[in-house]
């Protein structure tokens, strides 16, 4: 079992940045890579970001990339995602989410609760 805690939500006027922190406890969290995602109001939930289990690979959705940045620590089983150039259009929930499994992030095991980001235009 993986508890996982998300923080550093807010609102941000457009142009601004935000980092969001997703916390971990219970098992080894360097065996999990881990995921943001993030859902809309209306909307489905949709993968913004991953990261591999040594944080070498690092995988990004097309309206995030060369915005975001993800990353993580295991010593702290923490994982970063560094939101820069806000848009009013990515205000959402952010969830942070693991896995064991290998793939393309589309299967979790694990989820938290969220944090909200609002952009304001």
């Amino acid at each position: 079992q993986v508890q996982l805690v998300e923080s550093g939500g807010g609102l941000v006027q457009a142009g601004g940045s935000l980092r969001l922190s997703c916390a971990a406890s219970g098992r080894t969290f360097s065996a999990y890579r881990m995921g943001w995602f993030r859902q809309a109001p209306g909307k489905e939930r949709e993968f913004v970001s991953g990261i591999s289990r040594a944080g070498i690979s690092t995988y990004y959705a097309d309206p995030v990339k060369g915005r975001f940045t993800i990353s993580r620590d295991n010593a702290q089983s923490t994982v970063f995602l560094q939101m820069n150039s806000l848009k009013p259009e990515d205000t959402a929930v952010y969830y942070c989410a693991a896995t064991r499994t290998a793939g393309d992030f589309s299967a979790m095991d694990y989820w938290g609760k969220g944090t909200l980001v609002t952009v304001s235009s």
